[in-house]
């Protein structure tokens, strides 16, 4: 399912629910000796690296290539030009997408269920996805659908498949990082503020690639089951 389409800061209610997650899941990763935490205030963030051998990135690669279609957005007003790369859903149970669809969720400690299939993404140079933030917007009028569906976004992992010689890091502006591609490094933040409402600082953006070609999997986690 595509990113959501946005600049608005306050856009939910605090969730014990929610907070009860990225609790968990925050703990879950601090006592992984693998990860290290994002130091930046107000956003809970994590890097793996060398989470997915060059193998898998390989393979995984060859799987956008074969299925790529152009990128959509998840907005009442879609705009154009926003987001200008490729992107394809990954079959969540083909044996060689399984693993690492699990071993993302087993990393975050959130059960398999919550999380949307795999969406792998290409960026050609010069292409993009400006400033978004990952979860729902319950002013707009997919709320119910998505509230059917699993409900609100909780943590986003992504997972670099390849160095880009120039261009491309994913930037928080707001929170004030960046993180340039690095093939195999996992990155992963919390979409919600400690008390479970939407977290504006999580706004961000895949800037544009200058040399080389950029290759992603992101995988998005639900507040409840999503399958």
């Amino acid at each position: 399912m595509p990113y959501m389409l946005t600049l608005f800061r306050k856009t939910g209610r605090p969730s014990p629910l929610r907070a009860a997650i990225g609790h968990h899941v925050a703990g879950t990763l601090a006592a992984n000796p693998a990860v290290r935490p994002v130091p930046v205030q107000g956003v809970q963030a994590y890097c793996h690296d060398d989470f997915l051998d060059a193998a898998t990135c390989r393979t995984l690669i060859a799987r956008i290539d074969a299925g790529r279609r152009p990128s959509t957005l998840l907005s009442d007003k879609p705009e154009q030009n926003f987001r200008t790369s490729e992107s394809c859903d990954l079959e969540r149970w083909a044996p060689d997408i399984r693993p690492v669809d699990e071993g993302i969720a087993a990393l975050l400690g959130i059960p398999p269920e919550q999380g949307e299939t795999i969406q792998g993404q290409r960026y050609a140079p010069g292409q993009q996805f400006r400033a978004h933030h990952d979860y729902f917007f319950e002013t707009q009028s997919y709320w119910r659908q998505v509230t059917a569906q699993g409900g609100q976004r909780t943590w986003t992992a992504m997972v670099y498949l390849c160095d880009v010689e120039e261009g491309g890091a994913t930037w928080f502006p707001q929170a004030g990082f960046r993180i340039a591609p690095k093939r195999g490094l996992l990155l992963a933040w919390n979409n919600m503020a400690v008390d479970g409402s939407p977290n504006g600082l999580t706004l961000h953006e895949g800037m544009p690639v200058v040399r080389g070609v950029k290759y992603i999997i992101t995988k998005w986690f639900r507040e409840r089951s999503w399958l």
